[in-house]
C-alpha cells in the first residue's frame, strides 16, 4: 500500500483564497506539507491579502479579474522576487480551474462569478470542493451534468451539506434507497430571537456580526436573513439528488450538529462538531481518509443542551422562496440568487432597510419568470443572471423612492 508520503503533493487551486474559506482552506493545506501544495490562488480586488499569500506559499499561478490590479500585483511579487505568473480576468479563472496540473479546485468564489470556472474544473474531471453554493443555485442542471460528464468528485464544503455527505457511503448509487429526508440545521443568525416588527431597524453591522461562525459580510447577512439556508436547500436538493420535499429545515443555535440524515428505517445520522470550517475542508481534501484540521476537539461534558426550533415565517420571510423556486420554472433559483446578490449589496451600502431584502428577492421574482431555453448554458445562465441583475436594481430604486 502506497503512503502519502511516498506520492506527490496533490496541486490545489484555490479560487477565492483571501477570503474565509480560502484562509481556512490554506490553514490545513499548510498542517500538511507532504500531502498538499498551492497550485494557483485567486482573489477579486486584495492585492495586498494576495500579494502576502503568493509570497507565503509561492504558486505558479496568481489571478485577479482586473488588469490594473493584477498589473499591481504582477509588479510587486516581481520586486519581491517571486516567480509565481500572474494572469487576469475570468478566462484565466477558468485556465487555472482545469489545468491539466491541478488535481484539486476549492470553490470559494462568492456569487454567481464562480459558475464557470466550477464548471470547468468539473468538466476537466477535477476533485471539486464546492464552498461556492451559489453556482448550484445558479446552474444546478446544468452544473450536475458537467460533473457527470467529466466524471469529477464533487464533494461539498458548506458545514450542513459536509454533515450530510459525512452521514452517507461512498456509494451514491445506494442514496436514494436510503433516505426519506434530510435536516438542515441553521443556526438562527443573530435575529433568531427578536421581534419581527423592530427588522426594519437593523444596522449593516448588526446582520453582520454571526454569533457562532466567522464569516465575509454578504454570507453574515445572507445568514441574519436566513436567505442563506434557503440557497442550502437548493444546493442540497442538486447535490443529493433529492426532491423539494425531502428537504427540512430546523434552527439550532448552538451549531453543533451540522445536519442530520432520516433514513427510511426511522435512524437519524448526525455529524457534531465544533464550529469550525476547517473540519469540513480537511475532509474534502483528504476524503475518503481524515486528517487534522486545526480545529478544537468537541468536549460532550461541557456542551449545554442541544434545542431545535422551526424558523419563524415572518423572522424569516426568504426561507420559503427556496422551495417556491425549486417548483418554478427552469432559471428561478438563478433569478433568487441574483435579486439577493443586488439585495444585499444595496442594504450594506445603506439604500434599502433590512426587511426590504426579501421585497426585492421577492418582486424579482414575479418580474422574471425565466423560460426554460435561459438555463440551458453557461452563457444563457450569466444572462439571465445579468436581467434579474437590472430587475431587482429596478425594484431598489423604486424601494428608494418610496
Amino acid at each position: 500500500m502506497t503512503s502519502p508520503s511516498s506520492v506527490r503533493p496533490q496541486r490545489i487551486c484555490v479560487l477565492g483564497s483571501t477570503g474565509s474559506i480560502g484562509t481556512s482552506t490554506l490553514d490545513v493545506i499548510g498542517r500538511h506539507p507532504q500531502r498538499f501544495e498551492v497550485f494557483a490562488l485567486t482573489a477579486h480586488a486584495r492585492v495586498d491579502a494576495l500579494l502576502a499569500q503568493c509570497l507565503a506559499w509561492q504558486p505558479r499561478f496568481a489571478v485577479m479579474p482586473g488588469e490594473q490590479a493584477a498589473a499591481e500585483l504582477r509588479q510587486r511579487l516581481r520586486e519581491a522576487g517571486s516567480c509565481t505568473e500572474v494572469l487576469c480576468g475570468e478566462r484565466a479563472l477558468v485556465e487555472v480551474a482545469s489545468h491539466p496540473d491541478v488535481d484539486a479546485v476549492m470553490a470559494a468564489i462568492v456569487g454567481a462569478a464562480g459558475l464557470a470556472p466550477c464548471v470547468a474544473a468539473a468538466r476537466a474531471g477535477k476533485r471539486l470542493l464546492l464552498a461556492n453554493k451559489e453556482a448550484i443555485v445558479l446552474g444546478g442542471g446544468l452544473f450536475m451534468q458537467a460533473v457527470a460528464q467529466g466524471g469529477a468528485e464533487l464533494l461539498p464544503i458548506d458545514s450542513e451539506h459536509s454533515a450530510i455527505f459525512q452521514c452517507l457511503p461512498e456509494d451514491r448509487a445506494s442514496w436514494p434507497q436510503r433516505i426519506e429526508r434530510i435536516v438542515l440545521t441553521a443556526s438562527g443568525g443573530p435575529f433568531r430571537s427578536r421581534a419581527p416588527e423592530t427588522l426594519a431597524e437593523v444596522t449593516p453591522e448588526q446582520a453582520c456580526a454571526h454569533p457562532n461562525w466567522v464569516m465575509g459580510r454578504k454570507i453574515s447577512v445572507d445568514s441574519a436573513t436566513m436567505m442563506n439556508k434557503a440557497l442550502e436547500v437548493i444546493e442540497a436538493r442538486w447535490l443529493f439528488g433529492l426532491a423539494p420535499e425531502q428537504i427540512e429545515v430546523v434552527i439550532h443555535p448552538q451549531s453543533i450538529i451540522h445536519s442530520m440524515v432520516v433514513c427510511r428505517d426511522a435512524s437519524v445520522l448526525a455529524q457534531l462538531g465544533t464550529p469550525d470550517m476547517r473540519v469540513p475542508i480537511a475532509y474534502g481534501l483528504s476524503w475518503p481518509e481524515r486528517i487534522e484540521s486545526g480545529a478544537q476537539r468537541l468536549d460532550l461534558l461541557k456542551l449545554s443542551a442541544l434545542t431545535f426550533e422551526p424558523p419563524e415565517p415572518r423572522r424569516f420571510p426568504g426561507l420559503q422562496l427556496a422551495w417556491e423556486t425549486l417548483r418554478g420554472p427552469a432559471g428561478s433559483t438563478a433569478v433568487l440568487n441574483a435579486a439577493n446578490e443586488v439585495a444585499v449589496a444595496a442594504f450594506l451600502a445603506g439604500t434599502i432597510r433590512f426587511d426590504q431584502i426579501h421585497s426585492v428577492n421577492a418582486a424579482t421574482l414575479e418580474g422574471l419568470v425565466p423560460q426554460p431555453e435561459r438555463a440551458a448554458s453557461i452563457d444563457a445562465l450569466l444572462d439571465l443572471d445579468a436581467e434579474s441583475r437590472r430587475v431587482a436594481n429596478e425594484v431598489v430604486k423604486g424601494l428608494r423612492t418610496c
